[in-house]
């Protein structure tokens, strides 16, 4: 038995299925089965019930928790010597929300492979809720999260850069909604009174998302009553094309905003600015404990550079 027994066995086990853990792995399910199986042989003990979905033995979980160790041990031990060799290469995986990485990684990635010609990026994208279990499951190296909890006791954070939510407000809604009006709602608004936006169009997130929280705050901290919801989305891409098109306010980052929408539609929109309860932090996160890479260091060093900050910032 060597470390690719293991390697077969972790992706199995995490997959519940001879089927998608083959696919992960690039190789047949057939081939992927009789190689359990020869593991079974030699230990002489059956691992796993093969059911839909697949059930590990208590075998199976003793062999899934040294697997796991044998892993963690080899890919540690191959990047200790990446660096002591100094020919650094192999995957660095990194955790993200899908929005948040069309906005700021590719710019990161292309700053950090001058440097790094030979490690590649491996990006888990999923919302920000998710990705702490996909670092201490060692699925990722990193993950750049908003809100990552201070608590968790395997959990190392830095401080990346600050992100702002601001109130995004189609110039044609405003119109059609106040008329003649509008201009004098609009002063008003300037002046920081949104109490008049009682009974306005929003297109708006789940409290779950940090922007959808910020949102709902502003919602009542300036009492506006009976907003109209006329979207509610967990998809901010969703709510700002709404948003672009005049069917309802939204809260978003600024960045993310910019990012997603042409400067034609940005430019349809009324921005306003909420103040510093409207800012949040952006981390890098990684797990406590074991050896830690030097890649790992160099690409938050990288991504937090002036310049890279700067180039993904745009206008904000």
């Amino acid at each position: 038995m060597n470390f690719q027994s293991m390697e077969y066995f972790v992706a199995l086990a995490r997959e519940r299925s001879f089927t998608g853990a083959a696919r992960c792995l690039h190789m047949t399910q057939q081939s992927l089965s009789a190689h359990i199986a020869g593991m079974e042989r030699e230990l002489g003990c059956q691992l796993v019930i093969r059911n839909v979905p697949l059930e590990l033995t208590y075998a199976g979980e003793v062999m899934l928790r040294y697997a796991k160790s044998f892993c963690r041990d080899k890919e540690e031990m191959l990047q200790e010597f990446c660096d002591i060799s100094g020919n650094q290469k192999g995957v660095l995986k990194i955790g993200i929300s899908p929005t948040r990485g069309r906005v700021i990684m590719p710019t990161i990635i292309r700053a950090f492979q001058e440097s790094f010609p030979n490690i590649h990026i491996e990006l888990a994208e999923a919302p920000n809720d998710m990705l702490f279990d996909k670092l201490l499951n060692r699925e990722t190296d990193l993950i750049i999260a908003n809100n990552i909890p201070g608590t968790v006791q395997d959990i190392d954070i830095r401080a990346f850069y600050s992100e702002e939510i601001v109130l995004l407000i189609p110039r044609e809604l405003l119109k059609r909604v106040y008329g003649d009006a509008s201009a004098g709602i609009l002063k008003q608004l300037r002046k920081g009174d949104f109490t008049t936006l009682s009974g306005f169009p929003f297109v708006v997130r789940s409290e779950e998302d940090i922007s959808g929280r910020i949102g709902h705050y502003f919602l009542e901290k300036f009492r506006i009553e009976r907003p109209v919801i006329r979207i509610f989305s967990a998809y901010i891409e969703t709510l700002l094309s709404a948003c672009s098109l005049g069917i309802g306010a939204c809260f978003c980052g600024e960045r993310i905003a910019r990012a997603v929408l042409t400067p034609d539609q940005f430019s349809s929109l009324h921005v306003f600015h909420l103040g510093e309860e409207a800012k949040y932090g952006m981390y890098f996160g990684y797990r406590k404990g074991g050896y830690q890479w030097s890649v790992k260091k160099a690409f938050m060093d990288i991504a937090s550079s002036p310049d890279v900050l700067a180039s993904f910032s745009g206008n904000t």
